[in-house]
């Protein structure tokens, strides 16, 4: 079954190894293109994230540095993985082709210049996350406890992100972020998060937060990593995963599930789901509770569904 995945960081990893990865075949990689394929992945997003580890000068020249690497190494290597730069392609793609979709995972970056967002945007950016964990001059983070919320700044970015028609991912944000962007983003989803009624961690959104984003049909999907899947287990398998399916199943949110797995940007990993070659054991995990149509629904056509909706009204 054909599987959208919102959420890797193997240009963070290619941009940081100190010897080249091959995207292709590498080990070393959890969703190198091999793995992708195995896995049954139609569409990969891949996230621009530039640690704060960076000096504050080089942020944004290494942003840069990774939209050129998913350029090279990602889609300029292989006629079998395709740039989607407007949704409808989507509906184009070949059995056994690999959609690519470039998104931001933090504006650290762009240090208050809207020009520099507007330059990073102008390489075929779809989704956009705020912030990471931390504070920046657009929003805060999940690890921020502060009221600050959305700056000023954050709401032009915001109305900038609107015109273009881009997906505001609100994984990273605090929750006082998150309910100021409700109401300004005119797109937006969660790429990678679970219900924090099941892990309680920051990361995680809460029922009020997930029965918002239904009542405005944004998409959740779900994460991975297995510290934001089970607060005290110490193993986790598929069968938790699924459980934070289950949950926001139940609070009405069946038509807008999906998968974000964060490949590459995890060391820990639920049991049978170590890398994407493993992808179709949560679709046969899903298929013994719910029709193949539902299933397809939270593998790709919830997806699909949503941003043929930003296509039409674009």
């Amino acid at each position: 079954m054909k599987v959208y995945d919102l959420h890797c960081d193997v240009l963070y990893k290619l941009a940081k190894a100190e010897n080249t990865i091959s995207f292709a075949d590498s080990p070393k990689l959890q969703a190198s293109k091999k793995a992708l394929e195995a896995g049954g992945i139609a569409l990969q997003v891949f996230a621009v994230f530039v640690s704060e580890d960076f000096p504050k000068e080089q942020l944004f020249l290494e942003a840069i540095r990774q939209i050129e690497i998913f350029h090279r190494e990602i889609v300029g290597k292989d006629d079998n993985i395709i740039p989607i730069y407007e949704w409808e392609q989507l509906g184009s793609l070949k059995e056994g082709q690999i959609g690519a979709v470039l998104s931001i995972e933090g504006l650290d970056m762009i240090d208050g210049d809207m020009h520099k967002l507007k330059l990073l945007l102008s390489h075929g950016v779809k989704l956009v996350g705020l912030t990471w964990n931390g504070p920046n001059k657009v929003a805060d983070g999940s690890s921020e406890e502060s009221s600050t919320g959305l700056t000023p700044f954050g709401e032009e970015v915001v109305s900038l992100l609107n015109e273009q028609n881009i997906i505001v991912d609100v994984s990273h944000l605090s929750e006082q972020s998150f309910w100021d962007v409700l109401p300004r983003a005119k797109w937006m989803m969660a790429t990678h998060s679970n219900a924090q009624a099941l892990c309680n961690s920051p990361r995680n959104l809460n029922d009020k937060q997930i029965k918002a984003l239904i009542a405005k049909n944004s998409p959740i999907h779900v994460v991975y990593y297995p510290p934001f899947i089970g607060d005290t287990k110490k193993s986790v398998e598929i069968q938790d995963l699924v459980k934070h399916i289950e949950h926001i199943v139940s609070l009405g949110g069946k038509h807008l599930i999906g998968l974000g797995s964060d490949f590459d940007g995890i060391s820990e990993f639920v049991i049978g789901l170590e890398d994407a070659s493993k992808t179709q054991n949560i679709v046969r995990e899903l298929l013994e509770s719910y029709t193949m149509e539902e299933v397809e629904g939270f593998t790709s056509q919830n997806f699909e569904r949503f941003v043929m909706r930003i296509s039409r009204e674009a």
